[in-house]
């Protein structure tokens, strides 16, 4: 997995389970990600070591990477997504407006 496809991986994991995330694993990872602080920022700002940020780091990776093994919630999503895309081909106007209203109680 190359550095882009890790973080969109992460990224997305993190969108399914970052709430059971602590509120400083979360801070960490969306300082890294989404505010793309370096570690050496991230450690200024919550003064602590780069090593520690990087640490927690690792340890959000590993979280996120076993709930999505336990409940695999992202994998069913692409499941169903692929299966929703499949559907949306067929020329029949009845499964397309049936598509559209299951992708909106996601």
């Amino acid at each position: 997995m190359d550095i882009l496809e890790k973080h969109n991986h992460y990224i997305l994991l993190f969108d399914f389970y970052g709430v059971a995330l602590t509120e400083k694993q979360q801070n960490y990872f969306q300082d890294y990600y989404f505010k793309d602080a370096s570690l050496a920022e991230i450690a200024e700002s919550n003064q602590i070591s780069r090593a520690a940020v990087y640490d927690q780091l690792k340890n959000v990776y590993k979280i996120l990477d076993n709930y999505e093994e336990k409940l695999g919630l992202y994998r069913k999503f692409e499941q169903r997504n692929a299966i929703y895309e499949e559907f949306a081909r067929l020329d029949d106007e009845n499964v397309k407006k049936m598509i559209e209203k299951l992708k909106e109680t996601e």
